[in-house]
């Protein structure tokens, strides 16, 4: 799409329904949804481009496949096999579905395209533009062209892992966070088949992993873990990893190298997630699987009731139609999540990691390995009262 679609410019002072601060999927969807009801939405992101800065690995899963209409230009090919490594790297353990069970976007054009949807709709979205605070409900902004003001009757913070627009709206923020980085590039044609490797080393990939992506057009290597757990930091993790890390045979890493890193919330959705003001999505709300750190699926379907949520409120006039966007309600879908995190936080040693991985080497733990990684379990999709 073109820049001048994402050019709204603002200036002195503007005034809005629904103000979205953060552009990344949940926040695009998320005001394509409400302007479709017909409400006046102004979406900000700091970012001069969507392209820059992305953060996100982009892995689609199954479900989120079968229920969202994403442009196939904008995935790769489909995946149905993940290989499971020990520190070692030893004896891994293969396992392969029936079904395509991910597609890894290419985020760049696919933020673009959902920018190009909401616009579409009648979204105005202001690039370089940052959120810099409220007082009731007038909301600052720092744009291109100086400071401004806007008026809104809510606003949705879409705006990462650190929201400042939870912090603004005294609602909960993530506490439990890991770090990530990771590298992509392009990849000549492979006669190997598309494959997701994940390596279980807390020297590595402390509480989290490390892995692979190689499907056959690009590959993204990564590490992450608790940032506390790095004694040499997360770069030097990324380097060692990249030295030895499987999937990667005979493949030269080129020149051209695209990188990525920042702060996975994986606490959890958080509890008080709304106010009578605004609410969260995505990352800000810690909608992010605890156990896989997968945010993409939790993003989308959270919007859906976060813009019906709103839709209401904006129709009625009730402010307590707000309570029912609530994480409290909704935290108990993530227990089973939550306690395997806990457990994998506790893998603190190689030793502990090779004797967790005999584990999965068992039936018992192929079939569970397969039921967390090919399952059906999403998101709840919950119905506003």
């Amino acid at each position: 799409m073109t820049t001048a679609r994402l050019s709204y410019r603002l200036a002195g002072t503007d005034s809005a329904d629904v103000l979205v601060v953060g552009a990344g999927l949940a926040g695009l969807n998320t005001a394509t949804l409400i302007a479709r009801q017909g409400h006046d939405v102004l979406l900000v992101e700091r970012r001069t481009s969507l392209a820059g800065a992305i953060r996100t690995t982009g892995i689609f899963v199954r479900k989120t496949l079968d229920d969202f209409p994403l442009p196939p230009d904008c995935l790769g090919p489909p995946i149905r096999r993940v290989v499971l490594y020990p520190p070692d790297l030893r004896r891994p353990v293969s396992l392969t579905s029936p079904r395509d069970e991910y597609r890894v976007g290419d985020m760049a054009p696919l933020y673009e395209a959902s920018a190009a949807t909401a616009a579409d709709a009648g979204v105005r979205i202001a690039l370089g533009t940052r959120y810099a605070g409220r007082q009731g409900n007038i909301f600052h902004l720092a744009g291109r062209d100086g400071p401004t003001t806007v008026r809104a009757r809510f606003v949705v913070g879409a705006d990462g892992a650190r929201s400042s627009v939870a912090r603004d709206l005294a609602l909960d923020r993530n506490h439990h966070l890991i770090v990530g980085a990771e590298e992509v590039f392009a990849l000549p044609g492979s006669d190997q088949p598309p494959t997701f490797h994940c390596v279980l080393d807390p020297s590595l990939a402390p509480g989290y992993l490390a892995w692979v992506v190689n499907d056959g057009q690009h590959a993204h290597v990564g590490v992450a873990g608790y940032a506390d757990r790095y004694p040499d930091g997360l770069r030097r993790a990324m380097e060692r990893f990249r030295a030895s890390a499987p999937g990667l045979t005979g493949v030269e890493r080129p020149e051209t190298v695209e990188r990525r890193a920042g702060p996975i919330p994986v606490g959890g959705l958080l509890r008080r997630i709304s106010c009578a003001d605004g609410l969260l999505v995505g990352d800000a709300a810690g909608a992010v699987s605890p156990l896989t750190a997968g945010g993409l699926d939790p993003c989308l379907r959270q919007s859906q009731l976060a813009a019906e949520v709103l839709n209401d409120a904006l129709r009625t006039g009730k402010p307590d139609t707000m309570t029912h966007y609530d994480g409290a309600a909704l935290r108990p879908h993530f227990r089973g999540r939550l306690m395997l995190r806990r457990a994998l936080a506790h893998v603190r040693t190689p030793t502990a990691a090779a004797a967790a991985f005999a584990l999965l080497r068992t039936p018992f733990g192929r079939a569970a390995a397969s039921r967390v990684l090919f399952g059906d379990r999403s998101f709840p999709d919950p119905t506003p009262k």
